[in-house]
């Protein structure tokens, strides 16, 4: 599988040659929903949180007498049909959100996903980014002379300053490593900009047995 490849000045340098294991995979739109949901789920943090009787001070004391006063028995103040009492069956911050899902299942999700954006003429080769000072002027301009559709993931090999610092501040850019490419970027992103050094490091990533 091969992707146009381009200089930092956006000509074109040749191909990139992509591995057809990552990047010739069926489309499976069930396993990349799945693979989309767990990773929102497991990113979800617990903010509700209400407290059940035994959370709650007070109350202690019977509100009124058990017979004679022609009214209802209670026990306690804090009771869930009191106001200010307890809350029955509320949320609480002890409920897990997280999913799990098959190694393997994640991985095919995952290739399907790379895929589709191939299928889609959605992701290009790019041989290197330099730059001494290190500024976002000279990244952005190298995006707008790249054939990027309205945002781009940006997959790199390792961690670079020079590539993290230029991009950082550039609101539909995103630069990721290449052991961290994941489902939910690839949703986000409609362009993916694949750094040459980076092939080596998905095949080494995921291709591993």
């Amino acid at each position: 599988m091969n992707v146009d490849l381009y200089k930092q000045s956006g000509e074109k340098a040749g191909t990139l040659d992509l591995p057809k294991e990552i990047f010739e995979v069926p489309f499976n739109k069930d396993l990349i929903h799945q693979a989309l949901v767990r990773q929102a789920a497991n990113k979800r943090v617990n903010l509700a949180n209400t407290k059940t009787r035994e959370f709650i001070r007070g109350g202690g004391i019977k509100p009124r007498p058990q017979k004679g006063s022609g009214r209802s028995r209670q026990g306690s103040t804090r009771s869930p049909q009191w106001r200010g009492g307890a809350v029955l069956f509320g949320p609480l911050a002890t409920r897990n959100f997280s999913k799990d899902m098959p190694k393997k299942q994640r991985k095919i999700a995952l290739f399907s996903a790379l895929s589709e954006k191939v299928r889609e003429n959605s992701v290009i080769g790019l041989e290197e980014f330099e730059s001494k000072d290190m500024k976002t002027k000279m990244f952005a301009e190298m995006v707008k002379k790249l054939p990027i559709e309205r945002n781009a993931l940006f997959i790199i090999a390792e961690k670079d300053e020079t590539i993290t610092r230029s991009s950082k501040n550039i609101p539909e850019v995103k630069t990721i490593l290449a052991p961290y490419v994941n489902i939910q970027d690839l949703q986000k992103y409609k362009t993916v900009v694949i750094l040459k050094n980076a092939v080596a490091k998905l095949k080494e990533t995921f291709l591993k047995q």
